[in-house]
């Protein structure tokens, strides 16, 4: 299997928009040799999501807000699980990246006198979140591959990168390169100075999922080289669309549509199940209004909140095995204006949209909410839109520090979703600001300190030969295997999805890391029949996803174990807990919130022999920063910032 190396001094694996910012900083900081590896342009989260209003997240450029860097650390520091200085960073430098993709044409609104308008979002108190609709990410991604084209910048699409290859030196464990199938199925291998990791989120782990179905995510690569992680457990699951994979989030639930279930044998048998749960068909109608705008589930708002009907969605779906669609067609049993609770009915009252049905309500509300489901062959004015709790977003991912850099590869940096930098609770769009700033620390860093080069060549060539001889005997093992790799994906993926979604017990949780631990084996050495270059592809897909889903359960069981109780997401259910809702049965007690843990992080380690280890570490405060312009000048000077 020997075949070319190619150069490059920075590779950027994904394209996101987190690492196509990253790619265009690099390129303006005097890097040249820059390569982007992607499975396509038009591929990945970024480009593919969005949400009825979908939220970009940064410090206030309108009124008179009084708003501060610290100010905005202080929102994300209070969340919990986030450290301080990372926070101060992702605050301080959303400005910058904001005003560049204003720069690059992406419309976000002003008032005639040029103040970005602002609102408030989930878990942010101040007004400081802008929009351009539905498509904010997607408009965000075209005008960053419009930019990196005029720069020049190369990009070799239809690439799945299948090993990130790091060496050892006296200084520690550093990234080096990659090896990807390319063109006509081909072994490919990349030699890098650094690598940028812009891979996305988890999403090919789960079964009910709201990421898009082209986008796995490929953070089991690092994870598989021993890179540390954090926050694993703290992902976002809320109510989505299924056939279309989107968030009925904003205006689909402000709008109160009726929640239909049906046995997937017998669709005559349909019910209105949620209204079986309320005595009062006002509150019930408040709380689905109210899961607009506390959208995703929230386990502090399980008990007498809205995220209720999250849970009665699930045990609708997953435990009676029936199907739930939400119709606009017709008003829910019982439904009046006048049942409502103030906030719902006054909100509706200033949008000028007491009305009919729910899509009258949607068309004057929200008109482009309906016409997204029209362009995907989804006429809500006549069909019933099939949901479920989705995976929807990891607040956790790769550690790094203050510049993106793995704190414990060298050269290796994460960005995007890929970066763990998010704790507990984050407002809403701030995830579309860390990418960006993620892409500004990560190619200033390079710039200054990793300009230069200094891989040892020979080492990379041994650690590649290695990896291509593990390559070749998996290749051949494949050949006579009786696995399918899409039998086991959807093993993998629907344990994930029973065990290690929003609702989590520790029983659940330890038969589900003995099976995957069994499936992490068979996958590595057994391997799954392949035929053709696709199916090549997707075996080594699910290698690193199979490996994933097993780090990610057993960082699920230490944070359950560790007695963090419910919170952010994820509900933790036992029998000594508080009870959820007297409608329900027994069984449903949560543990609550132990607010200690809001000052851990919880690190993830995996050493080798692909053994995982978890721990808390005590999280670092926002900064007292030093002021006097003099002092910080020569600093600067000095690059003494950069240690």
């Amino acid at each position: 299997m020997k075949m070319k190396t190619t150069d490059v001094h920075t590779l950027i694996i994904g394209s996101g928009a987190a690492g196509l910012n990253a790619a265009l900083q690099l390129k303006r900081k005097g890097i040249d040799n820059i390569l982007i590896l992607t499975e396509g342009l038009q591929k990945g989260t970024s480009i593919n999501t969005g949400s009825d209003k979908q939220t970009y997240y940064k410090m206030s450029l309108c009124g008179s807000f009084n708003d501060s860097p610290v100010s905005m650390a202080r929102v994300y520091y209070e969340g919990g699980g986030t450290h301080g200085d990372i926070a101060l960073v992702e605050s301080v430098v959303s400005l910058r990246a904001f005003m560049h993709l204003v720069d690059l044409g992406v419309p976000f609104p002003t008032d005639a006198y040029g103040q970005y308008i602002g609102y408030k979002t989930d878990h942010g108190p101040a007004r400081r979140a802008t929009s351009i609709g539905p498509y904010t990410s997607r408009e965000m991604c075209r005008a960053l591959i419009k930019a990196v084209k005029q720069a020049g910048i190369p990009v070799l699409e239809n690439r799945d990168v299948i090993e990130l290859i790091t060496v050892e030196e006296k200084e520690g464990r550093r990234a080096a390169g990659a090896i990807a199938i390319g063109e006509d199925d081909r072994i490919e291998i990349y030699r890098a100075e650094n690598v940028i990791f812009a891979v996305g989120g988890p999403a090919g782990i789960y079964d009910k999922s709201v990421y898009p179905g082209c986008h796995t995510g490929a953070i089991g690569l690092a994870l598989r080289e021993g890179a540390a992680a954090r926050n694993l457990p703290l992902s976002q699951f809320g109510l989505a669309s299924t056939a279309y994979r989107w968030n009925v989030s904003g205006t689909y639930m402000q709008v109160i549509p009726r929640f239909i279930s049906r046995d997937p044998e017998h669709k005559e048998n349909e019910k209105e199940f949620l209204s079986g749960y309320f005595d009062d068909p006002g509150r019930l109608h408040s709380m689905v209004f109210l899961k607009g705008y506390q959208w995703p589930f929230d386990a502090a708002k399980a008990v007498g909140g809205s995220s209720i009907i999250d849970i009665l969605v699930y045990i609708e779906t997953v435990i009676k095995g029936r199907k739930v669609y939400l119709d606009f067609t017709d008003n829910p049993k019982g439904f009046s204006f006048a049942g409502l609770s103030d906030e719902a009915r006054i909100y509706l009252d200033k949008s000028e949209a007491q009305l009919g049905t729910p899509i009258k309500r949607l068309k004057k509300m929200n008109p482009g909410a309906l016409t997204l489901y029209l362009d995907n062959n989804i006429d809500l004015e006549t069909d019933l839109l099939e949901i479920a709790v989705c995976s929807q977003h990891n607040n956790g991912g790769l550690a790094a520090d203050i510049w993106w850099q793995s704190e414990n590869i060298r050269h290796l940096f994460p960005v995007g979703e890929a970066n763990g930098s998010h704790g507990v609770y984050r407002p809403g769009g701030s995830a579309l600001n860390s990418g960006q700033v993620g892409g500004y620390r990560a190619a200033e860093y390079i710039s200054v300190k990793y300009s230069g080069t200094d891989l040892d060549v020979t080492q990379f060539e041994e650690e590649v030969e290695k990896r291509l001889l593990c390559i070749e005997s998996t290749l051949t093992l494949a050949k006579s295997s009786k696995n399918n790799w899409k039998e086991e994906r959807r093993i993998f993926q629907k344990r994930m999805s029973e065990s290690g979604a929003f609702i989590r017990t520790s029983d659940k949780l330890k038969k589900a890391i003995a099976d995957a631990r069994e499936q992490v084996k068979r996958v590595d050495t057994e391997g799954s029949f392949i035929g053709s270059g696709k199916e090549k592809r997707e075996y080594f897909r699910n290698r690193q996803l199979c490996f994933s889903h097993l780090v990610y359960l057993e960082a699920i069981l230490f944070s359950v174990e560790s007695g963090t109780g419910s919170r952010g997401s994820a509900l933790i259910i036992d029998r000594s807990g508080e009870k959820v809702d007297e409608s329900l049965d027994d069984e449903w007690c949560m543990i609550p919130e132990n607010r200690l843990f809001r000052d851990k992080i919880q690190q993830t380690l995996i050493d080798r022999t692909g053994s995982v280890s978890n721990s808390w570490i005590d999280r670092r405060d926002i900064p007292e920063s030093e002021l006097w312009f003099e002092t910080v000048w020569q600093k600067y000077k000095d690059r003494e910032i950069y240690k």
